[in-house]
């Protein structure tokens, strides 16, 4: 894009050439940190919506105690 100025006293006019930036997006560092992301939410949802059950990791009711309220704001039932 040209954008031009006119000299008020000279009458001359002048261009100047505006280059868009190209803004590079590193795909490469980002990949890990959706991968960790992925990974933390993945387990997040684990001890929230599965925790207890057939899969548990953990014996007793702690796990389960601890994500009770969220469990019932997302939508999982636990009794």
């Amino acid at each position: 894009m040209v954008t031009e100025t006119k000299d008020e006293s000279t009458g001359a006019v002048s261009g100047v050439l505006e280059v868009p930036l190209e803004i590079a997006i590193p795909v490469a560092k980002i990949v890990p940190w959706a991968i960790f992301g992925v990974v933390i939410m993945g387990l997040a949802y684990y001890f929230v919506g599965a925790e207890q059950g057939a899969t548990s990791l953990f014996n007793g009711m702690g796990v389960h105690e601890f994500v009770h309220d969220a469990r019932h704001l997302l939508g999982f039932p636990c009794h």
